[in-house]
């Protein structure tokens, strides 16, 4: 069967009877099968969607379809949906079926997307490269050998790989933009608060957000589009109008920041900083201004961010405790000893690791030196971020500072596995919204991307000029 990268493409298909949703999902589920050794699905939801397309086949023809009919899509593991199973990717919650839709979940739906299956991703969405989950490593279809990134890896792997026309991931400190950028497709994190958080298993509340990952801009916009917007279950959700993402138009000449400091960091990969600069000087040819600017921060960003969001991760971690829902050790003898084997047998290496630094800069004796002083960087972050933005339209960046490596090489060094988000975490820090296009391959055909970050809620902007910039590569 002919494979589509695009919703309207789909869209024309079906127009043209070249095809529908039950022979596409059919399709899907047959590549999803093929492709098991990529470990991007750890659910597939196949019965209830064939039966829900040939439901939307029917309302296609009646005339009485949704935006997103046509669409077949994958959700990452820590989204919530009604009577399925939602794990996080972890043995805590390995029997967990959730009682509820998320709201992007009913969004989705309500908008007749089909929604295939459970994606793979870092327990709890702690890791950047899909190897701390319960089900094993996803893989990057690339090359089998090298991660997808994470923690969204799954969501990565399943478009790159055609086993799905999009994803849902979420995006804590780049968890969404830098598996796109490892597997060559299109990673948005929308503005904070843009998108509704409920139903999404929490791992830094101040930071998460859900967000697109599919083949084309198009696409993430129209996504983007159906899910944003006011949640009454959510009250940190923004009552700010969404906007007709979808409808995008001729981006105008634009004036373009990127960070000195950040082209000039050791351990940038030539052939990533080569292409960058190249890129820079086409923006520049096509009349953008585009300006180098010091940003006095980029080193205190990783620091900052795993010291608050470990924090924000051990508080809302500790729910998770044997007595209330999920797993519980058998071998507790007491309340304490439960609470002890639970936790220490239900957990992760990496998410024991966060929750102990998270409560470490908490504790009494340390909560000023740290999780104070991480706050007011945080601050200073921001308001630098948003002086920026105040004189130029957006921030460019690498998305990463390299491509995919090896599965293995860095999980035993969390230093060197924290450091690969260096240049994804200041929009979760800020709240900005931030965009990973792909943008070349090197020698060894891996591919990686460039960022974009934009002013809170001009996403309209953002999606504008990405088009653009996908066009002209």
């Amino acid at each position: 069967m002919k494979t589509y990268s695009s919703l309207n493409s789909i869209k024309n298909a079906i127009k043209a009877n070249e095809t529908n949703c039950l022979s596409l999902t059919k399709f899907y589920i047959k590549q999803i099968e093929k492709n098991k050794h990529l470990n991007a699905f750890v659910g597939v939801f196949e019965k209830e969607s064939i039966e829900r397309a040939k439901a939307i086949d029917e309302k296609i023809i009646n005339g009485t379809a949704g935006k997103l009919a046509g669409m077949v899509i994958g959700i990452k593991d820590n989204i919530c949906y009604k009577n399925h199973k939602s794990s996080a990717a972890s043995k805590m919650l390995s029997d967990f079926e959730s009682l509820y839709n998320a709201t992007v979940v009913e969004r989705l739906l309500n908008e007749d997307a089909i929604i295939i299956g459970r994606l793979n991703c870092d327990e709890f969405a702690m890791g950047s490269t899909n190897e701390n989950s319960v089900y094993g490593p996803a893989k990057n279809p690339i090359d089998n050998s090298k991660v997808p990134g994470g923690s969204s890896g799954g969501a990565a792997t399943a478009v790159a790989a055609k086993l799905c026309l999009a994803a849902l991931g979420s995006d804590t400190g780049g968890s969404i933009r830098q598996p796109a950028s490892f597997c060559g497709v299109v990673g948005l994190k929308p503005t904070y608060a843009r998108v509704s958080r409920f139903g999404l298993i929490a791992f830094a509340s101040s930071f998460d957000q859900i967000g697109p990952i599919t083949n084309t801009v198009e696409d993430a916009a129209i996504l983007l589009e159906v899910i944003a917007g006011k949640d009454d279950y959510d009250s940190t959700s923004s009552s700010k109008k969404v906007g007709s993402y979808s409808e995008l138009k001729d981006s105008k000449q634009k004036k373009i920041a990127y960070f000195s400091e950040a082209l000039q960091m050791e351990g940038l990969d030539k052939e990533v900083k080569a292409t960058i600069e190249k890129q820079i000087n086409t923006l520049r040819k096509e009349g953008n201004i585009v300006e180098p600017v010091s940003f006095p921060y980029l080193d205190y960003l990783v620091s900052t961010y795993y010291v608050i969001s470990t924090a924000e991760a051990s508080s809302n971690l500790a729910r998770y405790d044997g007595v209330h829902y999920g797993y519980r050790s058998k071998n507790g003898e007491n309340l304490d000893t439960t609470y002890t084997q639970t936790r220490t047998n239900g957990f992760g290496k990496e998410v024991q690791r966060r929750i102990m630094l998270g409560t470490f800069v908490l504790s009494a004796g340390y909560h000023d030196a740290y999780y104070t002083k991480a706050q007011k960087m945080r601050r200073l972050v921001q308001d630098k971020t948003n002086e920026i933005l105040e004189e130029y339209d957006f921030i460019l960046s690498p998305t990463t500072p390299r491509t995919a490596f090896e599965i293995g090489r860095k999980v035993k060094n969390p230093i060197a596995m924290y450091l690969e988000d260096i240049f994804t975490v200041l929009a979760n820090l800020s709240g900005n919204p931030a965009i990973s296009l792909p943008l070349a391959t090197n020698n060894n055909r891996m591919p990686f991307g460039t960022q974009l970050m934009a002013k809170p809620f001009h996403e309209a902007e953002l999606l504008n000029f990405s088009h653009h910039i996908i066009n002209s590569l």
